[in-house]
């Protein structure tokens, strides 16, 4: 059974961190925390943002129920005043955040959490492990998405993850561009279309393929998609033309020279007369080969493994810091910024707030202000949005919208964002310092 809080997808260290900080009395100071990646996955030129709805939903089931109060007694995690606490503890600060879609860049405040330190630390753990899965799987699924141009991408990568990632795995994907996924679980929980018809598996069942493409035509249709592939495709394709006189919805490809084969396969459907018959082509893609396939007579992609693992880089390296703290408890007390220095690990104090500058719709910088506003021009766009007021939800939105914003993000990325080959960053990040101001 799937859990029905959040509050113990956390680290021990997030409660100890609670306790210390009760028994100093500086667990009530105002605090901003800000999730952000130092740098991008080595060699990627952009990131995208995803997970947001799910983290709001994170936040809003971040409570403590009597079975996780019993657990942490039982375990002696923290003392009985602090379990007190945590027993009424709702989240009732402010977020502002990158929309879901969104591009985010080296440095972007993808997410701001302010509120007491006692309430924002204990959402580091599970905002984290949101986002750095969710936009690591975006980001692999919109570069898939780019390379394939208008052919569509379906998900299909279930069976190669856990059973609760390849849920969000196909919601990413959906926000990045992907039309379709195979699970029905991100069907029902997301709203993300379903697709499927038939394995191998099928096709052995019967007593011959005959036998099988007949029962899957009979079930499913002549617009199915037929798996050609089991034993011979030549006359796999034959087969499949004959028993739909011509009218057979699509084949599909999922082993062997997919370029090469598909060539065969388009001028063997052509020569029978099935010039509408598409094909589909599978076995663990990624976006260098779909990009190689550009110039093959294929009609779309199915991506698994290389997709759910965010192609080589299954986090972005997010982390959530904080970066300012008032001087005291008083409700007045001003925010000083604060920051690590250690030795590759260094962070920028302060609140900041971010602009995507561009110029004839084209972006040009990701300009960061810290503790001042941050003006632009017509041609600009702001990027944090309310997420949280009050610790009420307020930034919920339909899985469309962040599709739309996805495709419209891209858009204004210089050409350079879409080649595959290692580089750095599309789009330098700007500071623009308190004392500038």
């Amino acid at each position: 059974m799937w859990i029905v809080t959040t509050a113990l997808l956390t680290d021990h260290y997030e409660l100890t961190m609670l306790r210390g900080a009760r028994q100093a009395g500086t667990a009530d100071r105002r605090c901003v925390f800000e999730l952000f990646a130092r740098r991008l996955p080595d060699g990627r030129r952009y990131g995208v943002v995803a997970g947001v709805d799910r983290a709001l939903d994170a936040i809003e089931q971040f409570t403590f129920d009597q079975p996780d109060i019993d657990y942490l007694a039982e375990h002696q995690v923290v003392d009985d005043e602090t379990l007190g606490w945590l027993a009424d503890y709702r989240f009732t600060g402010d977020v502002w955040g990158y929309p879901e879609g969104e591009m985010y860049f080296p440095g972007s405040p993808v997410l701001v959490v302010e509120g007491s330190f006692a309430e924002c630390v204990l959402l580091e753990t599970v905002l984290l492990s949101i986002y750095n899965h969710d936009s690591a799987i975006a980001s692999a699924a919109s570069r898939m998405t780019g390379a394939a141009g208008d052919r569509p991408c379906i998900e299909m990568g279930s069976r190669r993850t856990h059973e609760q990632s390849a849920v969000a795995a196909a919601r990413a994907a959906y926000v990045a561009g992907f039309q379709a996924t195979s699970n029905l679980e991100a069907g029902r929980r997301h709203g993300v279309p379903t697709t499927g018809t038939a394995a191998h598996a099928f096709t052995l069942l019967h007593d011959t393929e005959r036998d099988a493409f007949a029962a899957q035509l009979a079930a499913l249709g002549e617009d199915t998609t037929l798996l050609v592939d089991t034993y011979d495709v030549e006359q796999a394709v034959r087969l499949g033309v004959e028993l739909t006189e011509g009218r057979l919805g699509a084949v599909r490809l999922d082993s062997g020279d997919l370029g090469a084969l598909a060539a065969e396969v388009r001028e063997q459907l052509d020569s029978l007369g099935a010039e509408r018959t598409r094909i589909i082509v599978t076995s663990d893609l990624d976006e260098w080969q779909i990009a190689a396939l550009a110039s093959a007579p294929v009609d779309g992609y199915g991506v698994g493994t290389s997709l759910v693992t965010g192609s080589g880089h299954p986090t972005c390296g997010f982390v959530y810091k904080l970066v300012s703290r008032a001087t005291s408890t008083g409700p007045d007390a001003a925010l000083l910024p604060v920051a690590k220095k250690s030795k590759d690990k260094t962070s920028i104090g302060g609140r900041k707030l971010a602009l995507r500058r561009l110029t004839g719709g084209v972006a040009e910088a990701e300009i960061i202000a810290i503790d001042r506003p941050v003006e632009g021009d017509h041609d600009d766009r702001d990027l944090l949005v309310r997420l949280v007021v009050g610790g009420e939800v307020v930034g919920r939105e339909q899985l469309a919208a962040a599709r739309e914003r996805h495709a419209r993000s891209r858009a204004e990325l210089p050409m350079d964002a879409m080649k595959l080959s290692r580089g750095e960053p599309v789009i330098k990040t700007s500071y623009l310092e308190a004392r500038d101001a």
